[in-house]
């Protein structure tokens, strides 16, 4: 419409100028030329008004939105803090210090807990095998079932370095725990025989050649190797053509030729396997907690009383603890007096359960984490792990995942009751020692060779003056430290150099890697996935030591003069 009036004030106005260039008056015209203008500025001013009128209002509803409402991460990030307050007021409050806040969910890691990234580039070699059948050896075991298992282990080297013929390793049935279980009750003995045949021949008892021989007994010093066994029990070995090793434990050096060590790799890890019955309950006791969660941590806790008398350590139970720990230490008559604070502070001491889970909840495990715990009587009882139970509600162990009666055939036997812990431990995703004993080196070795599922020891010596002074301390940063002292405690691949540490535990010559290895090496490491100097340091160096001790008497028994050996009962 108001094209046309433009078209028609444009005519009018041409008009107007063609008559007055021939001096030709046209009446009206100009009046109405005026009246039309008017119209046509009304209409403009109206709808201009109006344009100018629905913008302001747009300007003002945007400029109310943006002051009354928030931006849309600032909402997010507050409600976010806000659910987390509220989740981390628990029961676990109740235990801990509030200024000392322990949050219920372990964070966000930017890593696998339940996972080694280099595990993959790892597996388990041993060596090829050979036939050294000859003479006769025999062993006499000590300790637990871990300590034991360790002596069946180097027995079978031990035969191979002396071609002897070994005859079934007979089970320590006088020590702590008093158990009379022989080797085919806890081990598959059938199996041990024929998977060794071709290394070494064994034999289940010793042959009798016209009624009771006499067997002469030795006893060999502490990590000795081949040289030691070729001197020294070799002579006695060819003139009586039979010999029994006693108390053999940590009788064979650390650091053999690469063809033993496999060969020590072969026993532990293929031949010695546990009974049917042994397993079968195991398998059971694995596949109750895999129904309960698809990962689960196994918590080797050790916290029992032989361990703390043996330990020398003190944790605040003033003197009734003393008194109490101090009448079990009494046991060793060999022990020195005792240091606690010495002990504590060079890491030499146990966690306690408490100290275990404010470590495992610093590395990211959060309270819906299921934990088995493999351990005997705990040293407190309930009190002592109450703590651990409220940082970990999801609490197992295999008397509560298993009736009395599945346990029956097993309970009256420490050394089969242990076998059912180690199988759920081996089993488990992440496995967890609180002391550095036989369990926990045979574990984390096999572990590592059965490929490298994370093992987590603690860094005491660095995680006692963080325990001692968290409460000066908030939970970020606490946890920051945790996480930096665990490097190289982690159980990832290469945390101990070859050569060093407990071979059982480290069996380097045994594990072999992939070729596609040095580039994951090169992020991991970017990623502070590695070795630590402090692990190095703790790392177990074992030398021979036989050469400069006499160890002989009148009897052929190898025993050391004027030092008795302390018995290692606390190292299970």
């Amino acid at each position: 419409m108001l094209k046309n009036l433009k078209q028609f004030i444009f005519s009018l106005e041409m008009k107007k100028k063609k008559r007055e260039e021939r001096n030709i008056s046209l009446p009206g015209s100009n009046d109405l030329f005026v009246g039309l203008d008017g119209i046509l500025w009304r209409k403009r001013h109206r709808v201009f008004s109006f344009i100018s009128a629905v913008s302001c209002c747009l300007l003002l509803l945007l400029f109310a939105f943006s002051v009354l409402t928030p931006p849309p991460t600032a909402t997010d990030h507050f409600l976010f803090h806000h659910i987390s307050a509220v989740r981390k007021t628990q029961a676990v409050e109740s235990i801990f210090d509030k200024a000392f806040e322990v949050p219920a969910s372990g964070g966000n890691l930017g890593r696998d807990l339940w996972s080694s990234s280099q595990s993959k580039f790892y597996y388990g070699c041993t060596a090829d095998r050979k036939t050294h059948p000859n003479r006769y050896l025999m062993i006499a075991t000590s300790g637990g079932l871990n300590q034991q298992r360790t002596g069946i282990i180097d027995a079978v080297v031990v035969a191979y370095i002396l071609n002897a013929t070994l005859v079934i390793p007979k089970l320590d049935k006088h020590s702590y725990w008093k158990d009379t279980s022989d080797f085919a009750e806890i081990f598959n003995v059938d199996l041990f025989i024929s998977s060794l045949e071709r290394d070494v021949e064994i034999i289940k008892e010793l042959p009798r050649n016209g009624g009771e021989a006499w067997v002469p007994h030795m006893r060999v010093p502490r990590k000795c190797n081949s040289e030691c066994y070729q001197t020294r029990v070799l002579p006695v070995l060819n003139t009586k053509h039979v010999v029994e090793l006693t108390k053999f434990d940590y009788r064979l050096s650390n650091r053999l030729e690469t063809d033993l060590q496999k060969l020590r790799c072969r026993v532990n890890y293929h031949a010695l396997r546990f009974t049917d019955p042994i397993l079968e309950m195991g398998k059971i006791l694995v596949e109750r907690m895999r129904m309960k969660a698809k990962h689960f941590i196994a918590l080797h806790l050790r916290f029992e009383p032989d361990m703390l008398a043996f330990s020398g350590c003190y944790y605040g139970g003033g003197e009734e603890e003393r008194e109490e720990l101090g009448a079990i230490r009494m046991r060793w008559e060999t022990l020195p007096v005792s240091n606690p604070e010495k002990m504590r502070r060079h890491g030499r001491c146990p966690l306690t359960p408490k100290e275990i889970g404010l470590m495992l909840r610093a590395l990211g495990f959060g309270s819906d984490v299921h934990i088995y715990v493999a351990s005997g009587e705990v040293y407190g009882g309930e009190k002592t792990l109450a703590p651990l139970k409220a940082l970990f509600p999801n609490f197992h162990s295999k008397e509560t995942i298993a009736t009395k009666e599945e346990l029956a055939p097993f309970s009256a036997f420490a050394s089969r009751m242990a076998a059912l812990d180690y199988i759920v431990c081996d089993e488990s995703d992440v496995f967890v020692t609180n002391n550095n004993g036989n369990m926990a080196r045979i574990l984390a070795g096999r572990r590592r060779y059965f490929g490298h599922k994370p093992t987590i020891r603690p860094n005491a010596k660095k995680l006692y003056k963080l325990f001692s002074d968290r409460n000066n301390t908030t939970w970020d940063e606490f946890a920051s430290k945790v996480r930096t002292y665990q490097i190289g405690f982690m159980g990832e691949p290469k945390e101990v150099k070859p050569g060093k540490g407990e071979f059982h535990e480290n069996p380097d010559s045994c594990i072999c890697e992939a070729k596609d290895l040095k580039s994951s090496q090169d992020q991991d490491r970017n990623n502070g996935v590695g070795v630590s100097d402090e692990q190095e340091q703790q790392s177990l160096e074992e030398g021979p030591d036989w050469t400069d001790t006499d160890y002989l008497d009148n009897n052929a028994v190898l025993t050391k003069r004027g030092q008795p050996e302390e018995e290692e009962f606390f190292l299970d």
